[in-house]
């Protein structure tokens, strides 16, 4: 009996010993998750039309995210959910590849995959059949020989009617997240007529931000540890005048540049252009350009930015 116990005593001090390593070996970094959730595009590597490779259909989910892609009204719908490469997955690749300045020829090559893979803005390239990106500017001669420049948006009937603007932060925002979020309202401030104070009651507010994760009930999930995710979002935020402006908090975030992780203030600058009426730009560099590399910081506007919210408010 007595060595029963001993037995008994042993078994439980190795349980408890093991434990641990146990829990730390399977537990997962949510950032893990996001670097793995595009991997499958790797797979799909010099894949073209009539193709029939595993992992397509989450490619066609990642391209109907952003606008490139429907079957809705198309004779291939039985094709949606499927790993078969047709000719209207391939019209909508060569479309992502001319936005992203891409050689068009609707295979998915090594650049394609590697931009596809870069983390990036939630909000799409292209709404309601309207190519946000396709066309940054059009010269429209008159009988003078000037020009005016047209920008598009992606809404421009959305704007703000006042130029006075509040925000604030939901409880659950990280404290290191404050500030260079309110560095970048200083930002879009001191380049456009808009003036932003931080609200004592984030109830009250016009814009409030807010870190969330996976299926956050506003009908744009992010593809955190809890969900399949296929596209490598960060953030997204919605245009005039519903003031969100969402974090995946599932991501790594640091202040400044650091390797493998997002800067608050380069996607926070991002995202006001959203929450002002800005849709993504095709000009690469501009603050608007919807994906970004890890470990990058940009702190400041461009002047395809600048021009454009000008433009959208006549100012």
């Amino acid at each position: 009996m007595a060595y029963k116990v001993i037995s008994l005593f042993s078994f439980n001090l190795l349980l408890l010993f093991l434990l641990p390593l146990y829990s730390h070996a399977t537990s997962r970094n949510p950032h893990d998750k996001k670097l793995s959730s595009v991997e499958y595009l790797k797979r799909l590597q010099g894949s073209r039309e009539g193709d029939k490779v595993k992992g397509i259909h989450n490619l066609k989910a990642y391209l109907e995210k952003f606008g490139y892609l429907s079957y809705n009204h198309s004779k291939n719908q039985t094709h949606t959910n499927d790993d078969d490469s047709d000719e209207l997955l391939v019209s909508a690749i060569k479309t992502y590849q001319l936005n992203h300045h891409l050689n068009a020829t609707g295979i998915m090559d090594a650049n394609t995959v590697s931009t596809m893979m870069k983390p990036r803005c939630l909000v799409a390239d292209i709404t309601n059949g309207t190519n946000w990106m396709s066309s940054r500017k059009k010269k429209h001669h008159h009988r003078h020989g000037s020009f005016h420049t047209h920008f598009p948006f992606s809404d421009g009937n959305r704007k703000w009617t006042t130029s006075d603007l509040t925000y604030g932060f939901l409880p659950s925002t990280p404290a290191e997240a404050m500030n260079p979020i309110a560095n970048a309202f200083k930002t879009w401030a001191s380049n456009s007529h808009f003036t932003f104070s931080q609200a004592q009651d984030y109830t009250n507010a016009n814009i409030k931000v807010s870190f969330e994760r996976g299926d956050h009930g506003d009908g744009s999930p992010f593809d955190g540890p809890n969900s399949p995710g296929v596209d490598n979002t960060v953030a997204h935020a919605f245009r005039p005048t519903d003031g969100r402006l969402h974090f995946d908090a599932d991501n790594q975030w640091s202040v400044g540049a650091v390797p493998g992780a997002m800067d608050y203030e380069t996607v926070a600058l991002h995202e006001i252009g959203h929450l002002l009426g800005l849709g993504h730009s095709s000009v690469q560099g501009s603050v608007m350009w919807p994906a970004i590399d890890t470990g990058a910081t940009a702190h400041s506007l461009q002047k395809d930015d600048i021009d454009r919210i000008k433009a959208l408010y006549n100012s």
